[in-house]
């Protein structure tokens, strides 16, 4: 844009954007998001059995994952919201999330001080619903 003077000259105006604030912003978010994003994938804490495994799978971000905790309680988890739910209910639910998802995967998350029987009866559920199921470990460190 330009603009006459007192003079009669012409003079163009400062059109250039400031991207500094922008930047700014943009660098928060991304630390935000750096810091919530472990921390909505896990969602129960659940103490992990330690395996010797290396190459662990990790769930993936729109995986059905069923966890279940030190007092056998079970949580049924899709992508940001984690609910308990009734053992009675957990063939349904996993039916209807399977369908939904379009993706045959479970990931069962079972605390390492939860009794077996209630592991292996999940993994039974899973089974009969159709699912490909794998469980969750925590790989241990290797001292060099």
């Amino acid at each position: 844009m330009a603009f006459t003077d007192q003079r009669g000259r012409t003079q163009t105006s400062l059109s250039e954007i400031n991207v500094t604030p922008l930047v700014d912003v943009m660098l928060v978010l991304l630390v935000i998001f750096m810091v919530t994003a472990p921390i909505l994938q896990t969602g129960i804490d659940v103490n992990l059995p330690k395996t010797q495994e290396t190459r662990a799978e990790q769930p993936k971000p729109k995986a059905v994952v069923v966890s279940i905790d030190q007092d056998g309680n079970v949580y049924l988890s899709t992508q940001a919201e984690a609910k308990q739910v009734n053992v009675n209910d957990l063939p349904s639910l996993l039916a209807e999330k399977l369908g939904q998802s379009g993706e045959r995967r479970v990931y069962v998350r079972g605390d390492g001080e939860t009794p077996y029987r209630i592991i292996a009866y999940v993994l039974d559920i899973a089974k009969q619903a159709g699912a490909d199921v794998s469980l969750v470990t925590e790989p241990t460190v290797k001292k060099k």
